[in-house]
């Protein structure tokens, strides 16, 4: 079986050379087509921070094996490691967080067990990365979340909580203030738990979930969350357990998935053969099982878990008082320990079933939709604008500009209400949202939308436009604060 691997930048390069070597010696079944990613990539003008050579390579074979990137700072492209994730769709991200005895932490010392898996949406919500300067001083980043994206990640969540005999499954969300976005995927969630009525499904609101995590982690199992909630909570997991340093990562998609460690390149310290190779192992062995090579991932991790209880440990954690190795001999101290297990935390050897990634050649782009529950209809639309004028002012100035289909609702500034009613306490900036509806409930088009964008243009810098719908009874666009 073929999989590609891509060194990566700064420590990448020796710490992926131990894990292969750990792989080699014990016989892992696997050869290595390496692909040019990363920062000395981009340096060679390739925007994506890859070749096309290694696009066509992991198309093909399915699995990328990576090391820490590095995206240039200042030069306007985008992370290489968040193009792979969303160019192939690796939908979820899994990131497993367990007590490693050997790695001494507030929690290990207290004798509180951890066992935590974050899936985390992958693709959408503000890593879109789509961004506009609507004014001078008012920037916007759109936040997609889809019903199609919400319901991959989640189903896969539960399918994998039902396979490790998870007690617990956990949606993180903030869908009391982002009603329709989080709530979106909150209600996804619990659609998809319908379908698992052995799970335990509940929900927690993110700021709750940190806090609850730090206080009492024990308690969680499995938790799922969109994008940039998932980012954050992952590396507060990975606090809990000793850092990045023993942080995994499974990036998830239909045809190709990513083994990564969350890490950064650590340029400090590239080249000392000082760093410490155990979150790009352990990402490894989460390869392995997910090819079927279980037997080998076991020996591998047990043997790994051996050798932290016995005190082997680089110069990042671990007891000061006993000289630190560099991460050649750390790698050498697992080879060492291969057929010894641990005394908490073995893993059991279970025979390899080599599953072969499927090769998939697309014609076309997958296209994911739902199908409408209800008859969509347009009733009004909230135009942004750039102005310095009182509410009260830019409120007469649109009165004229409804004609007979449209009357403005109200104007809001950074989504508070400040006309009809609003509180002169309340510090404007240069961007309004002009919410007009339309007049009887009559049906409008987009064209009477354009016909409205072109009148007021003649008083007003429109910076951006917003259709608002409905579905049946189902408003789908959320109300001012205080309207």
């Amino acid at each position: 079986m073929k999989i590609a691997v891509a060194k990566g930048d700064g420590i990448g390069p020796e710490i992926m050379e131990a894990v292969l070597n750990i792989f080699k010696a014990n016989q892992v079944d696997l050869e290595y087509e390496y692909v040019e990613m990363g920062k000395w990539v981009f340096d060679k003008g390739f925007s994506n921070g890859m070749t096309p050579e290694a696009q066509r390579t992991i198309e093909e074979l399915g699995i990328l094996f990576k090391g820490p990137m590095e995206t240039p700072k200042g030069k306007g492209v985008k992370s290489v490691n968040v193009t792979a994730r969303k160019t192939w769709n690796t939908y979820a991200n899994k990131r497993v967080f367990q007590t490693l005895h050997g790695v001494d932490t507030v929690f290990s010392k207290a004798g509180i067990p951890i066992d935590v898996t974050i899936v985390r949406e992958n693709i959408e919500d503000t890593y879109g990365g789509i961004e506009h300067m609507l004014t001078h001083d008012v920037a916007l980043s759109r936040r997609f979340i889809t019903r199609p994206g919400s319901m991959q990640v989640i189903r896969y969540a539960f399918e994998m909580a039902q396979q490790k005999g998870a007690r617990r499954i956990t949606c993180g969300h903030k869908a009391n203030i982002m009603k329709l976005t989080d709530g979106l995927f909150l209600e996804c969630f619990y659609e998809v738990a319908k379908e698992f009525p052995e799970l335990n499904a509940d929900d927690k609101i993110v700021d709750d979930l940190a806090m609850q995590l730090v206080v009492k982690p024990e308690q969680y199992d499995v938790i799922v969350l969109t994008n940039l909630q998932g980012d954050i909570i992952s590396d507060l997991c990975a606090g809990l357990v000793g850092g990045l340093g023993f942080a995994p990562s499974a990036n998830i998609g239909d045809h190709i998935s990513i083994f990564e460690a969350v890490h950064g390149t650590a340029p400090d310290i590239a080249g000392k053969n000082i760093a410490n190779p155990t979150a790009l192992l352990l990402s490894g062995l989460a390869m392995l099982r997910h090819l079927g090579l279980t037997e080998n991932a076991a020996t591998i991790e047990n043997a790994l878990l051996y050798t932290l209880e016995t005190g082997v440990h680089t110069g990042d954690f671990g007891d000061k008082s006993k000289p630190s190795v560099n991460t050649t001999e750390f790698a050498n101290a697992i080879i060492a320990n291969f057929g010894r297990v641990p005394q908490q935390g073995m893993k059991p050897m279970i025979p390899n079933k080599p599953i072969t990634p499927a090769v998939c050649h697309l014609e076309r782009n997958p296209m994911m939709f739902s199908k409408e529950a209800e008859e969509e209809k347009i009733v009004g639309v909230d135009m942004f604008i750039e102005s310095i004028e009182q509410p009260d002012v830019i409120a007469q100035k649109c009165q004229h500009h409804g004609g007979t289909k449209f009357k403005l609702i109200n104007v809001s500034n950074r989504g508070t209400q400040v006309w009809p009613t609003g509180s002169k306490f309340t510090n404007l900036v240069n961007q309004f949202n002009l919410r007009f509806e339309s007049i009887n409930n009559q049906a409008l088009t987009q064209q009477d939308i354009i016909g409205l964008y072109v009148s007021l243009s003649a008083d007003f810098k429109i910076c951006s436009l917003e259709i608002l719908n409905m579905w049946g009874d189902k408003r789908s666009y959320s109300l001012a604060q205080g309207q």
